[in-house]
């Protein structure tokens, strides 16, 4: 007698063609983000400064012609990582800036969350230092110049007004002398970040550090 249940692998015994499994296509938009997805995890990667698009291809399993077709070159994909970064800082600068008073509690909460966020995203990291940029557009590490450069404005701003407020006989100079420290600070840590492998930690002694230079 013949028995029509379902085997143990969900067919039944009927010679019923199987369906191949299709590939699902992404929607759109989202292969924009696999690839920049795919690009920052390769440069977490110990040497990985310079990422080609055969090697970003062969790690999606596409062509390079398929990473062309949402990208019109390597330069547009490092824009759209640096795209993330400024969305993701600057919507977090404006957050403390909102929430804190200006002085140097804003100045030094600015400091460790730019610092907390190259620590969860190393391959950021390489490109807000520069080191993926190397061999790229120089319009690119022109972005990031302007990004450090916005970052400073905001914390002579901060530091400016605090200083104001707590009777600074020289506001202005004491708050440019210091933003520009901090920034330093922060680039410094996190080149060493990208330069030690991801191994030095930016978050290292930072309380201390920033203590040094914003003293109460």
């Amino acid at each position: 007698m013949q028995n029509d249940e379902p085997s143990a692998t969900g067919a039944t015994s009927s010679s019923e063609p199987v369906a191949a499994p299709t590939r699902k296509r992404p929607k759109p938009g989202e292969r924009r983000v696999q690839i920049l997805q795919a690009l920052a995890a390769m440069l977490e990667q110990p040497g990985a400064e310079r990422v080609t698009t055969a090697a970003l291809a062969a790690r999606l399993e596409v062509s390079e012609a398929a990473l062309y077709r949402h990208f019109a070159s390597k330069a547009q994909m490092f824009e759209g990582l640096i795209d993330f970064i400024e969305q993701s800082v600057f919507t977090l600068v404006n957050q403390i800036v909102e929430r804190e008073a200006p002085g140097h509690e804003q100045a030094a909460r600015i400091v460790a969350m730019l610092v907390q966020f190259a620590e969860k995203n190393p391959g950021m990291t390489r490109v807000m230092v520069g080191d993926a940029l190397v061999f790229e557009n120089e319009r690119l590490q022109s972005r990031m110049n302007q990004f450090f450069d916005k970052i400073e404005a905001t914390l002579r701003q901060s530091l400016r007004d605090g200083a104001a407020v707590d009777g600074s006989a020289t506001p202005t100079l004491d708050a440019q002398v210091r933003a520009s420290a901090l920034t330093a600070f922060v680039v410094g840590r996190l080149q060493r970040f990208a330069r030690s492998g991801f191994r030095r930690a930016p978050s290292e002694h930072l309380d201390a550090s920033v203590a040094l230079m914003l003293p109460n």
